[in-house]
C-alpha cells in the first residue's frame, strides 16, 4: 500500500469539522430528552398508555391472543413487539407486560398472566416461564381498530405500521394510572374506579361546563387496587385543580384478639405498592433501633385466598391503640403519593387537572365514534349498492346467464350488463365475480329485507354524524355498557381526617387504673378509660349497658355464658371506650365473639371478679333452675359452673354483693316471681341447681337477675310467637315491681302482662332500677312508655323492635335481657 503524500494528507484535512463541545452537548442531550419523553416514559392523554403498553397490546391483538384463546409464552409476545415495533431492549418490553398485568399495580389489569407475576415484594419468573394472552378490558381498548378509527404511522423501520393511538373505550389514563420518569420531568397519576369516572364523562357530555365541584361528586378520589385510606381531602382537591397533590395514605387495620391472651393489630390492606415483607422488615429495624415497643411478634398470613393479611401481636399491658400510632410512624403502613398528572397531548407533554384529562379523553372518543360510524357507513352504503344490483340481476338471472354465456370476454359481458340492467361497473364486476352457485343462495325477498335493514342502519349512522347530541349519546351509552362490564365497587376509604387528637400522644404502656368492663345489649363489649361513676341519667345516644363490673386494667374477671360456661379474661385486652353522660353506650366497642373464644351459639351474659375472696354468683335457666354457686376459680382458660340438662341454657348470671337480695324470674307466659336469695342453697361449680320457678308446659323462662323491690321497674314487651324474631315491634309496659308481690322459690309466680289478641308471649322482659332504657338491634334507642302501667295490664305499642332492656344504673354483673325464642335472643 502506497504511502500519503502531503497532498492527500492536506486533502483529509479539509473534511475535518470543529464542533464546540457545548453545543454538542447540548443538542444530544435535546435529543436524547426528546426520545425519552415521546417515545417512553410519559404516556398518551387519550388512551393512557405509554408507547411500548400501547405495542404490546397491539401486537398480542393482531396475533390473536385474546381472552377465548389460550394463554401464549410471554417470551413469543416480547419478541414479536421488539422484532417489529419497539427497537429496545427485551427486559423493558417484559418488566410493561408484567405490570399492565399485575391486579395490585393495575385498577383494571389488561392481561391475563399465567404463572409466577411476581408480588409487591418480589420480581416475576423469567418471560420464558410466563403465559399471558389479552384480559377482557385489553380488548376493549383495542376493539375498532380496523375501522380507521384511529391514524397509523410507520414502525421504526418503516416496514410495518401501527397504531399512534388506541380507540380506547374506557379512560385508562384515569382508571390505571400512569407512573414514569422522563427527562426534567416525571409523571404519577393515581388509579381511579371506572365506574366513577364514567359517571364524571357522562356528566360532562351533558353539560360541558361543569365545575370541578360537580365532577369531584362524582370522583370524589383516587380508589387504588389495593385499598387502604386516603387521611385527609385536601391534597385530593389540589391535584384535581392543578393536576399536582400530594395524598396520605394509610393501611386499614383493625385491632382484635389474635390468641386468647394476646391483642394483635391486623392489617388487610397496605397502601399502594407496598408490600408485607418491607412491612416487616422495617418493623423488625425498628424494634432493633428501640423506635417500636410493645411488639410481641409479626406473622405475615398473606395468602391468594384471603388476601392481604398481616398479623402484628402486642404484648400484654401494652396499649394497641399507641402502638398502632407508633407504626405509622416508623413504618409504610402510613405512606404518601404525590401526583403529578403530566400526559402528552397533542403531541406536547402538559400538567392536567381533572377536568383536563377528561375532556381530552372524551375529546378523543368522540372522534373515535364518528371515524368509526363514517367507516360503517361507507360499509353500509356499499354493500346496499350490491344488494341492489343482486335484486336486479336474480329478477333476470336467465338474461345475466345469457349474456355472460355469449360474451367473448369478462369486459364484454361487463359491458352488456351495464348496457342491459342500467347497472354500475361496481354491480357488474361483482356479479361476474360471483360464483354460479352462490346466486342459489339468493331471493328476491332475502335480498329486499337485506336492503331495507341497510337502509335503516344507513339512516342511524347518519344521524350520528349529523347531530352532534346523538353522537354524545352514544358515547354516553358505550361509556356505560363499558362501566356495567368492568366495573367494581369503590376499594379504598376516603377518610376527611385522621380522627387522632392533635394533643400529645396516648401513653404506650397502659397503667394498672381502676377501671369499668362493660358489656352492651347489642354484644359489645369495652372498658372505661377510668373507674368514674357511670351516668345515670339522660338517653343513651347508641345502644345500652346491660352488664358492667368494676376492675383494675390488668385485673382478670370472669364472663358467664348461656352454655354455663365462664371465661377467664383480662380487662386489658378490651377496647377502651369514653362514658360521658352524653354518649353512655359503647360506641368504640368490639364484638364478644371477636374478643372473647366463644363456641357457635354461644353469647356472654353476665361479668364477675375472680378470687377467692368474691361473693358468689347467681344463675337462672331457661326451664326455670336457679342456683348460687360458692366461689371457686380454677387455673384453666375457662370451665362450667353449672351442669345443664339437655335443651337448657342460663338465661341470666349475675355477682350476689348482697345475699340478702331477692332473685326474679320473668317467663314466656308472663308470670313473674321473686323470692329472697337466702332461700337458694349455695352448691358447688358441679352441681345442677334448684327449682327457681314453676313454668306451665309450653313456657321457659326468658329473663333471671337480682333485684330490689323498692327502687326497680319491670319492662315486658308481648308479641306473637309465630313472628319472625327481631320483626315485631310489640306493646311494651313498665311496671314498679313493688306490686308485684313476693313469693316462695319453686312457685308459679303473679301475672306481669295482659295479653290482647295476637299476643301469646314476651318478647323482651327485664328488671332493673329505674329509668329503664332500651335499644334496637343497630343500637338506637327506642322509646319505652313513660306512665306506669298496672301490674296486670296489657302494653303499648312500640316505634320499632326491641333487642335489649336495662337499667341506666345497671348492677354490677348483671345479665342480658333475653328473648322467647331459643338461640336469637343471644346472638351477637
Amino acid at each position: 500500500m502506497a504511502k500519503p503524500t502531503i497532498d492527500d494528507e492536506a486533502t483529509e484535512e479539509e473534511h475535518i469539522l470543529d464542533v464546540d463541545v457545548t453545543e454538542e452537548m447540548e443538542t444530544s442531550f435535546l435529543e436524547y430528552a426528546y426520545s425519552v419523553i415521546y417515545s417512553r416514559a410519559l404516556p398518551d392523554a387519550r388512551d393512557g398508555l405509554k408507547p411500548v403498553q400501547r405495542r404490546i397490546l397491539y401486537s398480542m391483538d393482531d396475533m390473536g391472543i385474546r381472552p377465548d384463546r389460550g394463554h401464549v409464552k410471554c417470551a413469543r409476545v416480547v419478541g414479536q413487539v421488539m422484532g417489529q415495533l419497539h427497537p429496545h431492549g427485551d427486559g423493558a418490553i417484559y418488566d410493561a407486560l408484567v405490570r399492565i398485568a399485575q391486579p395490585w399495580a393495575m385498577r383494571l389489569p389488561l392481561v391475563d398472566g399465567h404463572g409466577n407475576f411476581g408480588s409487591l415484594d418480589a420480581g416475576p419468573a423469567a418471560m420464558r416461564y410466563t403465559e399471558c394472552r389479552m384480559a377482557p378490558p385489553a380488548l376493549a381498548m383495542t376493539r375498532g381498530l380496523d375501522e380507521d378509527t384511529v391514524d397509523f404511522k410507520p414502525n421504526y423501520d418503516g416496514k410495518e405500521s401501527e397504531p399512534s393511538v388506541l380507540p380506547a373505550a374506557f379512560p385508562n389514563l384515569l382508571v390505571n394510572g400512569a407512573t414514569g420518569i422522563a427527562v426534567g420531568m416525571a409523571t404519577n397519576i393515581a388509579p381511579h374506579n371506572l365506574i366513577e369516572v364514567v359517571a364524571a364523562l357522562r356528566q360532562l357530555l351533558r353539560n360541558p361546563d361543569t365545575g370541578l365541584d360537580e365532577l369531584m361528586r362524582h370522583i370524589p378520589g383516587p380508589d387504588f387496587p389495593t385499598g387502604g385510606k386516603i387521611v385527609g381531602l385536601d391534597g385530593i382537591r389540589d391535584a384535581y385543580a392543578t393536576g399536582r397533590g400530594t395524598l396520605k395514605l394509610r393501611a386499614t387495620t383493625r385491632i382484635e384478639k389474635v390468641s386468647p391472651r394476646r391483642m394483635g393489630i391486623v392489617v388487610t390492606e397496605l397502601p399502594y405498592m407496598v408490600g408485607p415483607e418491607k412491612i416487616i422488615e422495617q418493623i423488625k429495624k425498628g424494634v432493633d433501633d428501640k423506635k417500636l415497643v410493645g411488639i410481641a411478634d409479626v406473622k405475615d398470613l398473606t395468602d391468594l385466598a384471603n388476601g392481604t393479611r398481616l398479623v402484628i401481636e402486642v404484648k400484654n399491658g401494652i396499649n394497641p391503640d399507641a402502638l398502632l400510632q407508633q407504626l405509622f410512624k416508623v413504618t409504610k403502613l402510613e405512606d404518601t403519593f404525590a401526583i403529578n398528572a403530566v400526559a402528552l397531548v397533542e403531541g406536547q407533554p402538559r400538567t392536567l387537572s381533572l377536568k383536563d384529562m377528561l375532556e381530552v379523553y372524551l375529546e378523543h372518543r368522540l372522534d373515535v365514534i364518528l371515524r368509526r360510524t363514517r367507516f360503517q357507513l361507507g360499509k353500509a352504503e356499499d354493500r346496499l349498492h350490491l344488494v341492489r344490483g343482486l335484486i336486479i340481476a336474480i329478477a333476470d338471472i336467465d338474461d345475466v346467464i345469457a349474456i355472460i354465456r355469449s360474451s367473448d370476454d369478462a369486459a364484454e359481458a361487463r359491458g352488456r350488463l351495464i348496457g342491459a340492467f342500467d347497472l354500475t361497473e361496481t354491480q357488474a364486476t361483482y356479479i361476474l365475480d360471483m360464483q354460479l352457485r352462490r346466486l342459489t343462495r339468493f331471493s328476491t325477498i332475502e335480498l329486499e329485507k337485506e336492503a331495507a335493514q341497510l337502509i335503516d342502519t344507513i339512516a342511524g349512522l347518519r344521524e350520528i354524524i349529523d347531530d352532534d347530541q346523538v353522537l354524545r349519546r352514544v358515547v354516553g351509552d358505550e361509556l356505560s355498557a363499558v362501566a356495567k362490564q368492568f366495573g367494581t365497587p369503590r376499594r379504598t376509604v376516603l377518610l376527611a381526617s385522621s380522627g387522632v387528637a392533635a394533643t400529645a400522644a396516648a401513653p404506650l404502656e397502659l397503667a394498672d387504673d381502676p377501671c369499668w368492663v362493660l358489656l352492651s345489649g347489642t354484644g359489645l363489649v369495652a372498658r372505661t378509660d377510668a373507674c368514674h361513676e357511670l351516668p345515670v341519667e339522660g338517653r343513651s345516644a347508641h345502644d345500652v349497658i346491660v352488664a358492667r363490673l368494676a376492675t383494675t386494667a390488668h385485673s382478670e374477671f370472669g364472663v358467664i355464658t348461656n352454655r354455663g360456661r365462664l371465661l377467664r379474661c383480662r380487662a386489658i385486652e378490651l377496647p377502651t371506650v369514653p362514658l360521658t353522660a352524653s354518649a353512655p353506650g359503647l360506641q368504640g366497642g368490639s364484638l364478644a365473639h371477636e374478643m372473647w373464644p366463644l363456641e357457635q351459639g354461644e353469647s356472654p351474659l353476665g361479668l364477675t371478679t375472680l378470687g377467692p375472696d368474691e361473693p358468689g354468683l347467681a344463675l337462672g335457666t331457661a326451664m326455670g333452675v336457679v342456683k348460687r354457686v360458692n366461689p371457686e376459680v380454677l387455673s384453666k382458660d375457662s370451665w362450667d359452673v353449672i351442669a345443664l340438662r339437655d335443651g337448657d341454657e342460663v338465661v341470666g348470671a349475675v355477682q350476689l354483693d348482697d345475699p340478702h337480695s331477692h332473685l326474679a324470674f320473668v317467663s314466656s307466659d308472663a308470670q313473674l316471681l321473686h323470692f329472697p336469695a337466702s332461700s337458694v342453697r349455695p352448691q358447688g361449680r358441679s352441681g345442677a341447681g334448684m327449682a327457681g320457678i314453676k313454668l306451665a308446659p309450653d313456657a321457659r323462662a326468658v329473663w333471671f337477675g337480682a333485684v330490689r323491690v323498692d327502687t326497680d321497674d319491670v319492662v315486658t314487651v308481648a308479641g306473637s310467637s309465630t313472628s319472625l324474631p327481631g320483626t315485631e315491634t310489640g306493646a311494651a309496659k313498665v311496671t314498679p315491681l313493688s306490686e308485684y308481690p313476693a313469693k316462695g322459690r319453686a312457685t308459679g309466680g303473679v301475672r306481669a302482662h295482659r295479653f290482647l289478641k295476637g299476643e301469646d308471649t314476651l318478647l323482651i322482659a327485664a328488671i332493673g332500677p329505674r329509668p329503664m332504657v332500651a335499644s334496637a338491634a343497630s343500637g338506637s334507642p327506642v322509646d319505652l312508655p313513660s306512665t306506669p302501667g298496672r301490674r296486670d295490664g296489657s302494653g303499648l305499642p312500640l316505634a320499632q323492635p326491641v333487642t335489649a332492656v336495662a337499667g341506666r344504673g345497671t348492677r354490677t354483673g348483671a345479665g342480658p335481657v333475653a328473648s322467647p325464642t331459643e338461640g336469637d335472643h343471644h346472638e351477637l
